[in-house]
């Protein structure tokens, strides 16, 4: 039977911007087994006022007092080694549940960051107060808003080639990364090359939720537990993340050139047509054309993203 590991987030347990094919795991499981993350978000900058009423949690404030090294923005947990994972396998990450871990989140920008740093050269935070029971979050504009939360981790990937050696978690690659793709969410499968013994999985970024662009920088950036199923996928030639929902299924595009993560979504998506069908690549491009939708995933992590979705039960 399938085992269920947890892992809560401490000084001890997370790794603050980076990925590296070096570090050790802190546990190693089977195949199929089921791995519970406990992941925080933000540094002591962005924490709310004490005044405001918003608590930060106690395991988040731990962390910030352990002042671990910083490269890139995110707080990962991890990284969890599965065994019999080999370079050339496929990560499969069966996202069951996805937990609340906080009461609020929170969504800024800065200079030099975002879309559109050339019209707003400032800071700027929002603090958003998050129902957990309803599922919501007011966003404190105008009037105020309250919008429907759909959690989702911006951040899922394995350990890059050994040969990049410590990489930030600020731009999504080959080995997943900061996705920030909204439609990977509970009851989504994400699937990722493997580069390294172990596959050597990191979780982190929790997004209470998203707008396609994530165009200021953040979403509702906020602290998740996440109920990761792990599985060893042999023979399946996978060279960069693809994933499904119940209802369709997904390809990526990441390049600083967005034109080019476009291309690169394409191609993708014609390559996953033509293994899946009798269709040539020249019928699958028109395909696409017809009947894929391309929506922009995100434009402020450097490596701008592009994800392709097909409708299942057009094709297969």
């Amino acid at each position: 039977m399938p085992a269920t590991h947890r892992l809560s987030a401490t000084p001890e347990t997370i790794r603050w911007g980076t990925f590296d094919a070096s570090y050790k795991p802190l546990i190693e499981v089977e195949s199929g087994d089921l791995v519970i993350l406990e992941c925080v978000s933000g540094g002591p900058e962005v924490m709310p006022d004490p005044a405001s009423g918003l608590k930060v949690p106690a395991h988040l404030a731990a962390i910030h007092a352990s002042n671990p090294p910083r490269l890139g923005p995110h707080i990962l947990t991890g990284p969890v080694a599965v065994k019999g994972a080999m370079p050339g396998d496929v990560l499969r990450v069966d996202i069951e549940k996805i937990e609340l871990g906080c009461d609020w989140g929170f969504c800024g920008f800065r200079p030099l960051g975002g879309t559109l740093p050339e019209d707003f050269p400032y800071k700027r935070m929002l603090h958003i107060p998050v129902d957990r029971e309803k599922r919501t979050g007011h966003v404190p504009v105008g009037p105020g808003v309250t919008l429907p939360l759909s959690p989702f981790f911006g951040v899922m990937g394995v350990a890059p080639p050994a040969e990049w050696g410590a990489i930030s978690t600020k731009e999504p690659r080959a080995h997943g990364g900061n996705l920030d793709n909204k439609e990977i969410g509970e009851g989504a499968t994400l699937f990722l090359p493997v580069h390294a013994p172990g596959a050597l999985f990191s979780a982190g970024d929790g997004h209470g939720v998203q707008g396609d662009g994530e165009v200021c920088i953040n979403a509702l950036e906020m602290c998740l537990t996440g109920h990761f199923r792990l599985t060893v996928e042999k023979g399946m030639d996978l060279k960069y993340p693809r994933a499904e929902t119940a209802t369709h299924f997904i390809s990526m595009g990441m390049h600083e050139d967005l034109d080019e993560a476009m291309k690169r979504a394409l191609r993708e998506m014609i390559g996953f047509i033509t293994s899946r069908t009798n269709l040539s690549a020249a019928d699958a491009y028109q395909f696409c054309s017809l009947a894929v939708d391309f929506h922009v995933t995100q434009t402020v992590n450097g490596e701008k993203g592009v994800h392709g979705l097909l409708k299942k039960g057009l094709l297969f």
